[in-house]
């Protein structure tokens, strides 16, 4: 089945998150991941509010198919800045299923509680 024919899900991200595990033992000379993480945290924090500030605009655009674009670079900045910080995927993913089902004021004002 080629990538085309293949049901695209959030499996997605954790596919990508071990491409980042992987790549962060290449050489920075030959890896654009492997460089971010050499220089982190600074890189790539800087790199993923780059693309926080690009996806504002193409939002406020109204250009959707940019903000695909651009969405997709935030989530594997957003990756790499999690790889260089030690957070796994899944602790990500059970705090995200931890919330779901409960209203998100509730969530936060539970959160400033604690």
């Amino acid at each position: 089945m080629s990538q085309q024919d293949e049901k695209i899900t959030a499996e997605i991200l954790d596919r990508l998150f071990a491409d980042i595990a992987v790549k962060a033992q290449a050489s920075p000379e030959t890896s654009y991941t492997a460089s971010l993480l050499a220089k982190a945290p600074d890189l790539p924090l800087r790199k993923l509010s780059e693309e926080v500030t690009e996806a504002v605009i193409e939002a406020m655009r109204g250009d959707k198919q940019a903000l695909a674009r651009e969405s997709a670079d935030i989530l594997y900045h957003l990756l790499v800045v999690w790889q260089a910080a030690g957070v796994t995927a899944d602790e990500v993913w059970q705090i995200l299923a931890e919330r779901q089902g409960v209203s998100g004021l509730v969530e936060k004002a539970n959160r400033q509680k604690g």
